[in-house]
């Protein structure tokens, strides 16, 4: 029996309570889901007992209630090793997201191993949260920066990032798939010609995590990170991934509570991963309800939710191809169910209103991600995402009000 034969989407739906509310009168159709992932009950629920039964600060405390916020916590890191595959529960380091993830490694790592005249390469697809930190740090340090170039698909230049990779090169740090136009870049490969070289790869997983199986042993990259609330979990929790060797050589990140073994004012001997580099009070209660997120995926198929996202994205790519002056961006085989599109003569802005107006949910604009929209000579697109809920119905609406829509704005 197939993936799509045993995939009971109004049973899927039934999880997300939000599903089932009304924007502008009209049914909720959210196709942002790149942005962010909405939550099922579960995951509610998880946040609600937290605070209800048994809240309590983690690690320290010795009476019953720290007992079991502690166990919690730490069973959403062990979840999230078995999620990428990692080989030790202690490589798992909580942040607040993919960009705290990445500014991480960059001021740590970068701080510690960067000198004047290395470089770092980073691709046209970044997001501003892989390009920023690492211009950062390479001010700081003298280090340069290298950018590889990309097709007007969004299609990585792999000969030129062959070029690129010499002797000089100590990092390598691409998005694993553009979050502005759902493209999956040859991770692999980049990995293996990086490290060729002697240089180590930090992937951005925020985009891929939700759609691709996720193995860190088997990419054998140093650093991979992503967000909790694009896999249907709470806002504000990040993972990084680092190889235990590299996250034991780096300097922490932060100092304070929980990151230290002894403190006196002449001296700090600093704690064992993953506590280095968890400073502070943690994000506790959206940590243990990110685990209800990962029972989602792993209780629905991460599997069948990728058929089903993929049966999405062959049918709204289909559907957009039909209208005139519609231009896909990013319209390769290699994909997640993201489809960035353009019109001729309208602003994505406008038409982002007027789908609003009728209960639909996008994303318009350059999608944090700049340097690609001037790259493709664009202001911006508008951006539609599926995920483990959305429906062929969602879809036939959406083509519905923008046929209408453009119907308005010409």
């Amino acid at each position: 029996m197939s993936n799509a034969a045993v995939y009971d989407i109004e049973q899927i739906r039934s999880k997300f309570p939000i599903l089932s509310r009304k924007v502008k009168g009209k049914d909720l159709v959210y196709f942002d889901n790149a942005a962010t992932a909405q939550k099922p009950q579960q995951v509610i629920d998880a946040l609600t007992s937290y605070y209800t039964g048994y809240n309590a600060n983690i690690h320290r405390g010795l009476h019953t209630l720290a007992d079991e916020a502690t166990a919690a916590f730490e069973a959403t890191r062990h979840a999230m090793r078995a999620f990428i595959g990692a080989a030790h529960a202690e490589e798992i380091i909580f942040t607040k997201g993919t960009t705290e993830s990445i500014n991480l490694v960059a001021q740590s790592w970068g701080a510690a191993f960067l000198k004047e005249g290395d470089e770092i390469i980073i691709s046209s697809l970044e997001h501003h949260a892989n390009i920023v930190p690492w211009q950062m740090i390479a001010e700081t340090k003298g280090a340069k920066l290298r950018v590889i170039p990309i097709d007007d698909n969004g299609v990585l230049d792999m000969q030129a990032y062959k070029n690129m990779l010499n002797s000089k090169t100590k990092m390598v740090a691409v998005v694993h798939v553009s979050n502005a136009l759902g493209v999956i870049n040859p991770v692999e490969e980049i990995i293996h010609l990086a490290h060729a070289q002697g240089a180590h790869v930090l992937i951005d997983g925020a985009q891929s995590s939700v759609h691709l199986d996720i193995d860190v042993q088997s990419l054998d990259c140093e650093f991979f990170v992503f967000s909790g609330h694009k896999v249907y979990g709470p806002t504000g929790t990040g993972i990084l991934y680092g190889k235990k060797s590299l996250l034991e050589a780096m300097p922490p990140y932060q100092g304070g509570g929980e990151m230290i073994k002894e403190v006196t004012f002449e001296k700090t001997t600093y704690n064992e991963l993953p506590f280095k580099f968890e400073a502070g009070t943690p994000n506790i209660a959206d940590f243990i309800a990110l685990k209800s997120a990962i029972d989602f995926i792993k209780d629905t198929g991460k599997d069948s939710i990728r058929a089903h996202e993929n049966l999405l994205l062959g049918y709204a790519t289909e559907k957009l191809r039909a209208f005139k002056d519609v231009r896909i961006i990013g319209d390769v085989f290699e994909k997640v169910s993201v489809i960035s599109f353009v019109v001729e003569g309208v602003h994505p802005q406008d038409l982002a209103i007027l789908l609003d107006n009728q209960g639909i949910a996008v994303r318009t604009g350059h999608h944090c991600a700049q340097p690609l929209m001037q790259r493709l000579c664009i202001v911006g697109t508008t951006r539609i995402s599926f995920a483990a809920y959305n429906t062929i119905q969602e879809i036939d609406v959406f083509m519905e009000a923008l046929k209408k829509s453009l119907n308005m704005l010409r």
